[in-house]
Order: C-alpha cells, then structure tokens, then sequence
C-alpha cells in the first residue's frame, strides 16, 4: 500500500510512495500527530538526482525490519530539498553543528516539536537501525537529556552565521581585494586545473569572480589559469561530450569520472562563464560548450509551458552512468570515423573508467595533432565532429533514459534565464534570447501570484511561496534581460519584485536579509543564507541586484541597504575566498567602479551589439527613447549617441562605441 507521499507532486516524494516507512510529508498532519503521541520525528531531507538517497532508500527504507522501527517509534517526514530549502537550511545547520559535515541524504532525529537532537547523512542499514533503536529507547528512559541537548543544539542553529553590524567604509582598496585573492590562488591546481581537491565541482561564481578580477587587475597569471579550467572541464568526462551538458561534479581530481546527475542550475551558470570567457578570450571550445549544453537543454529539459525541468538523475537501470557511457565496439556505429573517434575521446578496449571495460567519452588536449594527421583542417574537424556527435547522440538516445526530475523551479529556472541572455549577448543567436524569454514568461505566467513570486508552480497540494533566492535571481536575470533588449517591462518588474522583497526579507535593525519571509511558515529558526556556495547566495545577489537597480533607477534607498549588508560581510570575505566569491565581485565593483553605457536613439541594440563585442566586465547597458530611466531622461532624439557615464557624471554624447571603447581605456589608464 502507498503511504502518505501517494498525493504528493514532487518526483522525490513519489519515488518513496510505495516504501513500506510510513512516510508523511512535510505539514501539520505528520507534526500535529508526532505532538499528539509524544513520538519523536525523523526528518529525511534528498532530491530525485542524489545516488546516495537512492542507495540508502533501497538499503533501510525498502527494509521492513527497519521500516517496523521507524513505524513504530516515530512520526516520519520526507522533504524535497528543493522544493522546502528552508526547511534543509536548518537541518543542515544541525547536522553541521553536530558532526562537522553534511550532504545528502540528511537524516534528522527531532522532538516532537521538530528541535533536533541527532542527525547525520548516509546511514549503513545496520547502523541506522542501531541509531533508531538507541535513540527510542533514550526518549522513553531519560527524555531531559535529548529535551537538554535540543535546547543547546537549537540555540547553536540560530546564532549560527549571525554577523554584527559593521561601519560602512568610505572606500574600498585593492589591498582589500588581493587580501582575499593571494591564500585563494594557492589552492590553484597547475596540473588539471580547478583547484587542489577531489572531487571538483564546476563552481561557476569563482571563475567568474577571477575572470572579472584578472582582467580588471591585468593579473595574466590568474586569467591564464581561468582560461585552463575551463578548457580542462569542456574536454573532460565531467562535460558530456555526445550530447552536451555539465554533470554536477567529478569525483577524481581530473574532471574524468562525473557523478553523472545533471542539474539545471549548474548548466545555467555554466553558460553564462563560457560565454563571459569567449568575449575574454574566443576560443572554438568554449562557443561548441554554449551551443550544445543550450541544444541538451532544449532538448532534454524543456516543458512546452517554456519553463526547465530541474535535473537528470545519476542513475538509470539502477546503474550509475550507464547512459552516458560506452563499451568499445558500441563506437563501430561510425563504421570509417570508429577509430579516429575512438583515439579522440579516449575509448580503450580495456575501458577508461572501470575493470568492466566501459569508457567515459572525454578529451585529452595535449593529442589533437591526431586531427592534422587525419587530414583535417581545424574548421573541417569541427564540422565532421558535429556529424560524430550526431551519429554517436542517435545512437544513445535509444538506450533507457535516467529519471527526470519534472519540478520547476522559479530560482533555477532564473539562473538558466540568465545564462541564456549572457550567451545571447556573446553569440548573437537569437534562439538564446528566444528561449529566455520564454522561460521569463513561464516565471510571469505561472510561478507569481498578486505580485509575489511562487517558489515553483502551484499544484493541487499546496502553494508555496518566494524564498529569497526566487526574488533574488528573478530580478537578476530581468535586469540582464533588460540590458539585453531596452525593454522597459523587464527592468520595472526588476524594481517591483525588489520593492515586494524588502519588507518580506530585510531586517532593518541588523542590517541583513532573511532567507524566508516575514510571512512564511515559522520554523525553529529563521536563517540568512551569506555563504556562497554552487550557486552564489541569495543574500550576496539580492545586493548586487539593489547596487545595479540603485544606480539604473538613481534610487538612494535601494543603494543604502545594499551597503549596509555588504559592510557586515565584508570583514569575512578575504578568511575563505571561494565561500564568498559573488560578494568579492560586488567588491571588484566597489573598488574599480561600475560603467554605465546609455544608448540613445533608433536602433540602439545594433550598438549594444557592437558594444558586446568587447569584454567590460563592469559594465550596466541601458538604451531606448522616450525612457522614464534617469540616465535616459531628456536624451530623445532619432540620431544614435552614446554616453559613458559614472559616479553620477556623464561623458558627452559619442558619435560611435569605438569612442566610448576609446574613452573607457583612457579612464582605466
């Protein structure tokens, strides 16, 4: 019989509907009834896409020993971390506080009033069942100890990251900057890449932060080794070279073995570093990356209401990778290119991964003479390669697929917005913008309600309403779908979602933004999300986003929050560079300056083109006529002009880009 998820939308909850734990969701049936019982609580936090929720779920969730415990002595709760990320944020905090280390699966033991008292992650069936049994047997013995030890633990939760209010400085220097870079650059890995560690995760906000950095700083050492981890990552297994897309992370130090999940908001941020690249440095494998992650996307993840699905599971057949792998006959497909496609992506009859003879497809740079050798010439190469990939992708996609997780996430699917216009604006293809778009009127259509955003679309179990991290990534990708088309809707639905935002999120009294809303469902503590992680927090782009719209709407108010935030951080940003990397780019900001280009006059995006065809990468575009906007204001007329302007001072009106180019290298000196 199906347990309490039967109803549930989320692809998470249903792949544990039939378990024999009698599962609730997260709500006040399953919380009222572990208060009524005086029954302890076991909150089990995943996603769709994570292996070891699969793993375990088939270990202790599938066991009926086990589940006979869970029944017995506890209320339990399955949670989506992506659909309920305030609710992992506090439990994470927990289990952090209580072992030093978190992941997924997350295992919370809680008193019936949801205070935590043990947790941990992956848990052998053995050892959780040991867990279980001990642990019910305390709270029936000696229930003061876990009542002691909640009271503690909860304490420790709410005052974790809690950041004192800081004086906001008159300046900020490059001292301050190379504070943070010099102990981050030491973690630099000269051999493969990234940096020093296993696994390695993309981390797209960091190469972004030193693209800006070495560039703006002439630092050619820093930008170099961008520029090589990012070729390291195209042409490694991590990158799926047959169809296209980044998976989460690699778990060798070389960007070979992927965990093989794909999830929408790393590719995302993934096209908007390769296309920031290009426009650094061009360079052919970053353009293919842009263009065949965008050709997986449309077609993989796409959902006809023109929003994104969210991720691709590791697994199908209940292998890991098996659909993205390949067996060394498998490439006899090609007939006359198997063996030069074969020494290409590196497939051994003996297998590149496994002992099982099975090959991850991947690149080694240092062997492309190999292409000259066979005949081609560069151009050539990359055409028949495409005819490879084609014949290789038709191959595989008969295979059986991995799960699709169908949810729609407004955050994510903002980040993929975003991605898209930023390769819009480095390729020109309009399909970029088209699709972006789309997804923008999918986030209008269907994830806002009277004005406030949705955290995903309503269904018929509940509506669950912005966190900050769907306010904040919302109003970064209209404002970067603004600059792309001087369409006035988008940047004035910028400044009323930001207007919705500030009385929802901010506190005045400590100078800081809340995850959850003022209106939201009260849980044990209410958090501030300021590290930066995968994907940049959604305090650090909710302060980005107020500078940006400060400076376009000449609002004081939205700059002055901004500041106050970003004082209290500040002093925390050089101790752990990689955990703060979008805040050291508003850094980079405040330190160089921000240059705003206003286009004036009839077909101002053919300049906005050409603009876009140099890398500033402290730069806000603006353009139109007959616009409301301060810097636009009183320049109409039909005749294009530019204006270069800063620190609340304009140049004259330039004839052509190349001046403004002309003007900029002067500044900057």
């Amino acid at each position: 019989m199906a347990n309490k998820l039967q109803g549930e939308g989320s692809p998470y909850l249903k792949q544990h509907e039939h378990n024999p734990v009698h599962w609730f969701p997260w709500g006040d049936v399953a919380l009222r009834k572990a208060k009524e019982e005086n029954k302890l609580i076991i909150v089990s936090i995943g996603y769709s896409a994570c292996h070891w929720c699969h793993v375990m779920e088939r270990e202790s969730f599938e066991n009926d020993a086990i589940a006979e415990t869970m029944n017995k002595f506890f209320v339990s709760i399955k949670v989506d971390r992506e659909e309920r990320p305030d609710i992992d944020q506090i439990y994470m905090i927990a289990v952090q506080l209580m072992t030093n280390s978190g992941g997924w699966p997350l295992n919370c033991i809680c008193l019936p009033d949801g205070r935590p008292i043990y947790g941990g992650t992956y848990f052998k069936p053995h050892d959780w069942q040991q867990v279980l049994l001990q642990i019910a047997q305390m709270w029936e013995e000696k229930p003061e100890v876990a009542i002691d030890y909640a009271e503690r633990l909860t304490q420790g939760i709410q005052q974790a990251e809690k950041l004192p209010i800081q004086d906001i400085p008159e300046q900020f220097k490059l001292e301050d900057i190379l504070q943070v870079v010099e102990p981050w650059k030491e973690q630099f890995d000269p051999k493969d890449g990234g940096y020093t560690r296993a696994p390695k995760f993309p981390l797209p906000n960091n190469w972004i932060f030193f693209l800006k950095y070495g560039f703006l700083n002439h630092d050619q050492e820093v930008l170099n080794h961008v520029h090589f981890t990012l070729e390291k990552m195209a042409n490694g297994g991590i990158y799926d070279q047959i169809g296209g897309g980044f998976a989460r992370y690699s778990v060798d130090g070389k960007w070979h073995v992927p965990h093989f999940e794909k999830m929408l908001y790393d590719n995302g941020q993934l096209l908007s570093l390769y296309s920031e690249a290009y426009q650094q440095r061009p360079n052919i494998l970053y353009k293919n990356v842009v263009e065949e992650t965008f050709e997986w996307a449309k077609r993989e993840m796409l959902n006809p209401n023109g929003g994104f699905y969210s991720a691709l599971d590791a697994d199908s057949e209940g292998v890991e990778g098996k659909f993205y792998t390949f067996e060394y006959d498998e490439f006899d497909v090609l007939e006359d290119d198997a063996e030069l496609a074969r020494n290409f992506f590196n497939i051994k009859k003996s297998g590149n991964w496994t002992e099982e003879q099975i090959n991850i497809p991947f690149v080694n740079s240092d062997d492309l003479s190999m292409i000259s050798e066979a005949g081609y010439s560069e151009d050539e190469w990359q055409e028949h390669l495409k005819d490879i990939k084609s014949k290789l992708l038709l191959y595989r996609s008969k295979r059986i697929r991995p799960g699709l997780d169908h949810k729609q996430l407004t955050t994510w699917n903002a980040l993929f917005l975003k991605g898209l216009v930023d390769a819009y604006r480095t390729f020109n293809n309009q399909e970029f913008l088209d699709l972006a778009i789309g997804i923008a009127n999918f986030i209008e259509d269907k994830c806002c309600q009277n004005g406030r955003l949705l955290h995903q679309p309503s269904d018929h179990n509940r509506t669950i309403y912005g966190f900050l991290d769907d306010y904040a990534f919302t109003i970064e990708a209209y404002i970067s779908l603004y600059e792309a088309t001087f369409d006035e809707v988008w940047i004035n639905k910028a400044k009323s979602y930001s207007d919705t935002a500030i009385p929802l999120f901010y506190d005045e009294k400590i100078g800081t933004f809340y995850y959850s809303s003022s209106e939201a469902e009260v849980l044990i503590a209410r958090k501030s999300e300021i590290m930066d992680n995968v994907i940049p927090a959604s305090s650090s782009t909710i302060v980005r986003d107020l500078y940006k719209l400060g400076l376009l709407f000449d609002n004081s108010r939205y700059t002055e929050i901004a500041d106050r935030v970003f004082a209290n951080v500040f002093p925390h940003i050089k101790s752990y560079g990689s955990a703060y990397s979008n805040w050291a780019i508003q850094l980079l900001d405040l330190h160089f300056g921000v240059w705003e280009i206003a286009i004036t006059g009839d077909d101002g995006l053919k300049w906005r083109e050409e603009l876009d065809k140099y890398y500033i990468p402290n730069k806000i575009t603006l353009g139109g006529t007959n616009s409301k906007l301060p810097l636009l204001e009183h320049k109409d007329g039909a005749v294009l002009k530019a204006y270069l302007c800063q620190d609340k001072t304009c140049s004259l009106p330039q004839p052509s880009i190349a001046n403004i180019i002309e003007l900029i290298n002067n500044k900057q000196g």
